[in-house]
């Protein structure tokens, strides 16, 4: 066995707290990234690492290998259509192709037919997949991410813009995994580069429509996007003029083409206000004005149909958001007018407007679905999955006179399905469906739903999966996955990596846990801010749940989340640790409280309205109780493995490494804890395709090994 890297050295830093505490942070000092011995450390680690799980080798390879053969390396996406702009003759059908050995994607695009202005009028050889192996002649490729990626450790691509007349593309790349991008411009026509001066920016772009110039986000040093500038093709970053500023630290600001192509919105969003301004898409001069105005604790999403506005908020005590529609003209707040009324438990997610309908996406009883309207409000149609547990939502539709509908539908048993739907008929066609290499075959999987009861009484749903011939009545390894944050939810969708445990014989559930979105807005409300603490909890009495039902036991039940999931697994460590047999923490955000303490780094400030501001003693005093850095105590715990990336803007490298040193030193017995920092990517990972299986490889057989589902 290898033994851990010593100790990095103690160099206590007394913090002071805004509630009269003071905490003594002996690690304080690998904030410090300019520090070589930091850099040492983090090297150390990974040696570490490796030499742990050196035993697992053989099972990891094997793993990968098992991903590998499922997933079909040379593929294509499903193409999307965009309709001319203007007078051009035809529009185009885009396409994404990935080919065996290659990291990344292929962009790619074919001419329609002159004359075809609908997604639906288009021939049916346009509308299927291409044979990525053999494209076909008319496919003009746009960009091949792997060619720019070459000599990068992370390539990412943030944003792939195309211009309204699809002459060229602003493409946001970042090749640190920093999330700063840099924006340059390609002449679809001639592959040519033609602009590059934009160095510094988000990934929202927006084009005007003469293609002239665009407007983009700029992040401020702490990450926050702030600034929405214009920039003129073919002159310098210099010479771009600020459209709009964002001077409060709690929001920040997006942009895009609202689907009719009328107008570019801005949006300033916090977690639980926002704010909107729309700019003129035919005059790139024009100064853009307000539409909405901020008004604390109300979210507005925003789309345009000809003189109206529709607006989905949460306004009036509308606790799960209703449906209004303003004139463009005169948005005032006094002249919204009621479409789709609020209903209390029917979770209204988003709206989209096109020329002759729009369709909600709405939730109740985390089980999704999707309504489609005509514009006075009366119901077209109506889908959910086509299984009782899986989730369905919008796919991409630019096309504002779409007749057919673009839907995505997956389950834990069903890979993911893309199909287009006939708002005149109701015909569904299936455009594509996931390959699945080997011979899967959805029936051997069997999935449902459970609900675990909060020390609250509140009931938690549990979405489960294993193989359809496993005993019942034994209990088999399980890994519990959880998120439980900012409103997001974790639905229940296909996974090639996971048939990996199923076939091994383990059970893999998902908890709805409170904090999340899938049970409507006061499921989030309940898990964040001072009630933050229902979140693990939630979390608790699901795994009790399944042990409880017989369906795993304690010494066969992992865990797993990431980042604000992460952050989740290591508050149920210090809460419950004789529960689990393994935990993965992936990019945790662990160190709260001192996090939330300094507005000086990455994405403090936003984070607020999530989990609370430390300059309130009261908030100060509810972070303390339950930050999992701070809350570290000597016990028993299971093998934990840790994961961070140096250049990650979301959570920072330090926290998952003080974590890890903390939890050494308070381990009463022998559990690895392991760390793996990648020293060249941010808070996704690696970027590659092959480097994603792999690290997952070792995380699953991580969790087979500790489990006992593998000899």
């Amino acid at each position: 066995m290898s033994l851990p890297p010593p100790m990095p050295p103690r160099r206590p830093v007394d913090l002071e707290r805004s509630d009269g505490t003071t905490s003594t942070d002996p690690w304080y000092w690998l904030r410090d990234r300019d520090d070589p011995a930091v850099l040492e450390h983090l090297r150390a680690e990974n040696a570490h690492t490796t030499a742990m799980l050196a035993p697992l080798e053989g099972l990891t390879e094997q793993v990968f290998t098992e991903i590998r053969g499922r997933v079909a390396e040379d593929d294509a996406s499903a193409p999307v259509f965009v309709p001319p702009f203007g007078d051009a003759p035809h529009g185009w059908v885009y396409h994404r192709r990935t080919l065996a050995g290659a990291q990344y994607a292929i962009h790619a695009r074919r001419a329609a037919p002159d004359g075809v202005t609908s997604a639906g009028d288009l021939p049916d050889e346009l509308r299927r997949a291409v044979d990525p192996l053999a494209p076909p002649d008319d496919e003009v490729v746009l960009l091949d991410e792997n060619e720019e990626a070459r000599g990068h450790d992370h390539f990412a691509l943030g944003a792939f813009a195309v211009s309204p007349d699809q002459h060229l593309v602003a493409e946001a790349v970042d090749v640190t995994g920093d999330e700063v991008y840099a924006i340059r411009v390609r002449d679809l026509r001639t592959g040519q580069v033609v602009d590059e001066s934009v160095q510094r920016a988000a990934t929202s772009v927006a084009w005007f429509d003469d293609a002239g110039a665009f407007l983009y986000t700029v992040p401020d040093d702490a990450h926050r996007p702030h600034e929405v500038r214009r920039h003129v093709i073919g002159t310098g970053a210099d010479a771009d003029v600020v459209v709009h500023t964002e001077p409060d630290e709690r929001f920040w600001l997006g942009l895009g083409r609202t689907r009719s192509g009328r107008w570019i919105a801005i949006q300033a969003g916090s977690r639980v206000t926002s704010e909107w301004h729309l700019a003129d898409a035919r005059d790139a001069t024009a100064t853009p004005r307000r539409v909405v105005e901020k008004v604390d604790g109300v979210e507005v999403d925003l789309d345009h149909h000809d003189d109206h506005l529709y607006l989905l908020h949460n306004a009036d005590g509308a606790v799960d958001f209703q449906l209004s529609v303003a004139d463009v003209h005169d948005p005032a707040r006094a002249g919204w007018r009621t479409m789709v009324p609020h209903r209390p438990g029917v979770r209204l997610e988003g709206v989209a407007v096109f020329e002759d309908h729009l369709v909600i996406a709405e939730r109740t009883e985390a089980t999704t679905r999707l309504r489609v309207l005509a514009h006075d409000g009366g119901e077209i149609t109506a889908w959910s999955c086509d299984d009782d547990t899986g989730t369905i939502g919008l796919g991409p539709n630019p096309d504002f006179r779409a007749s057919t509908l673009r839907v995505v539908q997956t389950s834990l048993t069903r890979p993911v399905e893309v199909l287009d739907v006939d708002l005149a008929t109701g015909e569904r066609t299936l455009v594509k469906r996931q390959d699945v290499r080997g011979g899967h075959d959805p029936a051997d999987y069997q999935t449902w739903r459970e609900w675990a009861t909060a020390p609250d009484g509140t009931r938690i749903p549990i979405s489960i999966v294993r193989r359809a011939d496993l005993d019942p009545e034994v209990a088999h390894p399980c890994l519990l996955y959880g998120y439980g944050a900012y409103e997001i939810s974790m639905d229940a969708a296909f996974s090639i990596a996971r048939l990996s445990l199923l076939d091994r014989g383990m059970v893999f559930a998902i908890a709805h846990v409170r904090g999340g979105g899938e049970m409507g807005r006061a499921w989030y409300e309940q898990g964040r801010l001072r009630d933050k603490g229902n979140t693990f909890t939630d979390f608790i009495a699901c795994a009790q749940h399944l042990i409880e039902r017989g369906i795993t036991a304690a010494d066969r039940l992992a865990m797993r989340g990431g980042s604000a999931g992460g952050l989740l697994i290591g508050a149920v460590l210090n809460l419950r640790p004789e529960s689990f047999a393994v935990a993965v923490a992936e990019v945790p955000f662990v160190d709260v409280l001192t996090t939330m303490s300094d507005p000086s780094i990455p994405l403090t400030v936003i984070e607020y309205d999530e989990w609370g501001n430390p300059s309130d003693p009261v908030d100060c005093a509810a972070i303390g109780s339950w930050s999992p850095y701070d809350n570290v105590v000597e016990a028993v715990r299971p093998p934990v493995l840790v994961t961070a990336g140096l250049n990650d803007p979301r959570v920072q490298y330090w926290e998952p490494v003080k974590w890890v040193a903390r939890l050494r030193e308070t381990a009463l017995d022998a559990s690895p804890v392991l760390l793996r920092c990648e020293l060249g990517a941010g808070h996704g990972g690696r970027s590659g395709r092959y480097d994603a299986w792999r690290d997952e490889a070792e995380v699953l057989a991580f969790v087979l090994d500790r489990t006992g589902a593998v000899d």
